[in-house]
């Protein structure tokens, strides 16, 4: 029998039990409707080369997204992501010409930790808002790769390991996306760091009154999103077997939908690497299906913009009935 209380005048009534579902259900159920109209769209949607496509085009917004959620669950943010990318590829394609393959692959890890420790230490150590800090740094590197690069793109020869298919016709690159996935949910929910970057995100001045180290600790969580610049900025220049001014335009639109959607809160606290995979399968199908529909790019952009605004709704929707 469930548990009844009484009311005032003495009459029983029941106790009001909340039924709850896995906070993934409902991207689930998503995902599958979305699977469902674009196979009844296209013949070619279910077909295993197209899903190759499909996870081979998230490859360089799940690896950014992969240190994005770390940052977003720790309460930060980082903006930087597309034009410190596009700086990594450019530096590594620069490196490379002058130096060797080798030589532009140290180059471009340095960049991208640079850029991660450069954002880690302003907002940790100076104290300016991640937002602030990232818009800033986003316009900086973008000026650079402009001003550097110049208006014509600088190509790479004999570095094309992203776009071999070793297994099962699958790109290097999406497995390493797979990988990086992998390796940052188990971080997330298996490590020390995983729990304090959840404790930081819930209540910063409660995680730092129990004795939490929380500048450091966002500090390496800014220098993880550096470091997946730098690898998708080898990708990036390994698919393309260039760089150019336009390189990353727009990424971190895609990326911040990606984890928002996946329901990391805005608020921090919450979230998880599944939950962003799901986000970015979301946001892949729905890009892939419309280009098998023959939709004009442009419409996909509006597609990807009213995603983000319906994201963070559903975020807030989400945080009103968790306070009810």
């Amino acid at each position: 029998m469930p548990d009844q209380t009484e009311t005032a005048e003495g009459l029983p009534m029941r106790d009001k039990r909340r039924i709850t579902l896995p906070e993934s259900a409902a991207l689930i159920l998503f995902l599958a409707l979305e699977v469902g109209f674009f196979t009844l769209q296209s013949p070619y949607f279910l077909t295993w080369a197209n899903w190759v496509n499909i996870f081979t085009a998230m490859s360089i917004t799940g690896i950014l997204a992969a240190g994005g959620t770390i940052l977003l669950i720790g309460g930060q943010f980082d903006l930087s992501v597309g034009s410190g990318m596009a700086f990594v590829a450019l530096m590594f394609a620069l490196a490379a010409n002058a130096w060797g393959i080798p030589a532009g692959i140290l180059v471009a890890l340095a960049t991208g930790l640079g850029i991660g420790m450069l954002n880690g230490f302003l907002v940790t150590v100076v104290g300016v808002n991640a937002l602030i800090t990232t818009l800033g740094t986003l316009a900086i590197f973008r000026g650079l790769v402009l001003s550097i690069g110049g208006a014509s793109s600088v190509r790479v020869t004999g570095f094309d390991w992203a776009i071999a298919r070793p297994v099962f016709d699958i790109p290097l690159a999406t497995l390493l996306f797979v990988l990086v996935a992998v390796v940052v949910g188990i971080l997330l929910a298996r490590t020390v760091f995983g729990r304090t970057i959840y404790a930081i995100g819930a209540n910063d001045t409660a995680a730092r009154l129990v004795g939490i180290r929380t500048r450091r600790t966002l500090f390496l969580g800014f220098m993880i999103s550096g470091l997946c610049m730098a690898l998708t900025g080898l990708v990036s220049a390994s698919q393309l077997g260039s760089t150019s001014g336009t390189t990353g335009v727009g990424l971190e639109l895609a990326v911040i939908t990606a984890i928002i959607l996946g329901g990391t809160t805005l608020k921090g606290g919450v979230g998880s690497m599944f939950g962003t995979v799901l986000g970015l399968l979301i946001v892949g199908v729905l890009n892939n299906g419309m280009t098998l529909m023959n939709v004009n790019s442009t419409w996909q952009q509006v597609a990807a913009g009213t995603l983000l605004i319906l994201a963070v709704s559903f975020d807030q929707v989400r945080q009103r009935f968790i306070r009810g």
